[in-house]
């Protein structure tokens, strides 16, 4: 309803982006699809992720098989995570009513590409779907850090989306010297950190990026004819 603020949103996290050191696909100015935008919560961030991904698996499993049902998919599909990651994880994949994985992490409490594929490998192997990865950068019991580099790999592999979650160590990204610890993130379809935990800005300000948003708003566009304009499609 307000396109000045939502372009002033738009080029604000370009800044914040590029702060970080996020990919240039990552960011609006880069001409392509990319951008970002503010939710209010990490928590929202992994839900609106997984129903991005459910859509884009939704889409390109009628492709291969027509006379599947929506249920018959969504019955197929699963989600994977680090057993460290967020509680919220978990609770995306019930509001989204999808099966999620806790996977088992290394002795330094990371989650490894070797321990993802595995589990890939065993669910396609069940008639299972994989469509959704949560890498997190910064776990909130122990600070510890994903293996992206190599979850990305495995990702890319199988056509699966990734979102990383540094809700709570994505701040850390602003000084270079840390951000060896994001290595790999250019395998991702989204990524999420959160303002309000260091950088002293009022809650809720969760900042989102994602390479495809039209997977998110394709699913959940409705367009009533009280919201018409002009200008529309000119404004994300």
């Amino acid at each position: 309803a307000s396109p000045a603020c939502t372009e002033l949103e738009v080029v604000m996290l370009d800044w914040l982006g590029q702060m970080l050191g996020l990919p240039e696909s990552f960011l609006a100015r880069s001409g392509g699809e990319g951008g970002g935008v503010i939710q209010g919560t990490a928590s929202e961030a992994t839900l609106v992720a997984l129903l991005g991904a459910k859509s884009r698996a939704l889409h390109r499993t009628k492709e291969l098989h027509p006379e599947w049902t929506d249920n018959d998919i969504i019955s197929k599909l699963v989600g994977y995570c680090n057993s460290q990651a967020h509680s919220s994880v978990e609770r995306a994949g019930l509001l989204g009513g999808v099966k999620l994985r806790n996977l088992k992490p290394d002795s330094k409490r990371r989650l490894r590409g070797d321990t993802l594929r595995e589990a890939i490998q065993e669910d396609l192997k069940n008639g299972l779907i994989p469509f959704y990865v949560v890498a997190t950068l910064g776990t909130t019991s122990s600070c510890a850090f994903d293996m992206l580099d190599e979850i990305g790999d495995v990702c890319n592999e199988h056509n699966v989306w990734l979102h990383v979650d540094a809700a709570y160590a994505g701040a850390a990204f602003i000084c270079p010297e840390y951000r060896y610890l994001m290595k790999g993130v250019e395998k991702a379809d989204s990524f999420n950190f959160n303002p309000h935990k260091w950088m002293m800005v009022n809650f809720d300000c969760s900042a989102m990026w994602l390479k495809q948003p039209r997977w998110i708003v394709d699913a959940f566009n409705v367009d009533p004819l009280y919201l018409k304009h002009d200008q529309q499609g000119s404004a994300p």
